[in-house]
């Protein structure tokens, strides 16, 4: 299947075209995998816990190991939420720099929408065959509507996106804060709480007796008893995260189009201004997100009180933060040479084959059948898996790369995408 040759109706050729050198792209792929390898230190409590602990310290099965809360503090203050926001940022980008080369060549969009329905069936089969903390749909269907916006100017995404962002941020600050209330204060026992206080405390019940189910399934039953628990209880998870975080995605994809355009990645940008709003971000980002830690741990971890602060403000503090640490590493990429730096970018030219391909590992880590490490391990004892996991992907992932010219499922999803078979091997 081939594209049409004549001019595209879609592009924008009133906006600068960046153009980005093998050195920047290499910058990219080293932000890339500083992100990819953040995003599983921040799963890690999801893949070795049940769901809840991912967020709340209570979740852990048989404690997490860590006394106070400063473990969990830390990986809020700098870790949850960034990685994935700095990937997101990332992916908009790539969604630009995709179609810069569509548009070259006289493609369309539509290439780029059967890019994100093949991304959308790859995440369906993660999600249900390794592991139902997938974001792959969560990518494509936001994708699809961030495609919509591809030819807008770069400030009028970069607005658009910070005004939605902004909304969705208050909107779910306020509902999580009247949870907290209701559930953990004095308020939840006045009679105008009197009909919403049991719905409240199902929001909470539910997810942990479905918790407890899970780990029964990971400790004692089969990989097809998984898959049968999440195609009959869970079978559309995906799309319940997607109403919950689109609000935070399809924003930070626009800004990294808006930022793409405005010459971040690709050196542009005056390095002295950069690296000053950079480190405002993530100071302003560290010094607003402590509070709300402290907070937190103020009242115990108490499930809505956790929640609130992590699915609510922290949504605002994060922000300037992803965009600080992108302005940042978009400057020490094309630096970073030496002999992490080369492996670090590998990884994040692997990025989609290292994300799926973490989900088979801990797999066999956690589940009953294999290693059986499900709810044994604590948080210290999770990081240190997650650091074993990082090692392997900075270990496999540059020698496979000096073979090769993609890593095994970016290759799929090349020749899917353009329904042509590419080499692999390189010559």
């Amino acid at each position: 299947m081939t594209e049409a040759v004549s001019m595209p109706t879609d592009a924008a050729p009133d906006q600068p075209q960046p153009v980005l050198t093998p050195e920047r792209i290499a910058s990219l792929d080293f932000i890339r995998g500083i992100a990819v390898m953040g995003i599983l230190l921040a799963n890690i409590a999801l893949f070795g816990q049940p769901a809840t602990a991912a967020m709340w310290p209570g979740g852990f099965i048989g404690g997490d190991g860590d006394p106070g809360g400063s473990l969990w503090i830390a990986q809020f203050v700098l870790i949850d939420g960034k990685m994935r926001g700095l990937f997101t940022l990332l992916f908009g980008a790539g969604m630009m720099l995709f179609m810069e080369k569509a548009w070259a060549r006289g493609a369309t969009r539509t290439l780029q929408a059967r890019r994100l329905g093949w991304l959308f069936v790859f995440g369906l089969l993660h999600f249900f065959l390794l592991w139902q903390g997938d974001i792959l749909t969560l990518y494509a269907l936001c994708g699809v509507l961030a495609l919509g916006c591809l030819t807008w100017q770069a400030q009028t995404k970069f607005v658009a996106a910070a005004v939605f962002y902004v909304s969705g941020a208050l909107i779910w600050t306020a509902l999580f804060f009247t949870f907290y209330l209701a559930a953990e204060t004095p308020f939840g026992q006045s009679p105008q709480m009197a009909e919403a206080l049991p719905g409240i405390m199902k929001s909470k019940a539910l997810p942990v007796a479905d918790g407890q189910v899970e780990t029964a399934l990971m400790q004692g039953g089969s990989w097809f008893a998984n898959v049968g628990h999440r195609l009959t209880e869970h079978p559309f998870d995906w799309l319940t995260i997607l109403w919950q975080v689109a609000w935070e995605t399809v924003p930070l994809m626009l800004m990294g189009m808006a930022l793409y355009s405005w010459g971040l990645f690709d050196g542009r940008c005056d390095p002295t201004k950069q690296r000053l709003w950079g480190w405002i971000g993530v100071i302003a980002g560290i010094a607003t997100t402590i509070p709300l830690a402290l907070w937190a741990q103020g009242r115990d971890f108490g499930y809505f009180s956790t929640m609130f602060v992590f699915i609510g403000p922290s949504m605002l503090t994060r922000l300037p933060m992803i965009l600080g640490l992108a302005a940042l590493l978009a400057l020490w990429g094309p630096k970073a040479t030496g002999w992490l730096g080369r492996r670090v970018a590998a990884a994040g030219r692997m990025a989609f084959t290292n994300y799926i391909g973490t989900s088979f590992v801990m797999l066999f880590v956690f589940s009953g059948w294999a290693l059986g490490l499900f709810g044994a391990l604590d948080r210290p004892a999770l990081y240190l898996v997650t650091v074993l996991m990082w090692i392997a992907m900075l270990a496999w992932s540059q020698p496979w790369l000096a073979r090769f010219r993609y890593g095994p499922l970016e290759w799929l999803w090349r020749c899917l995408t353009y329904w042509r078979l590419f080499p692999l091997r390189r010559r």
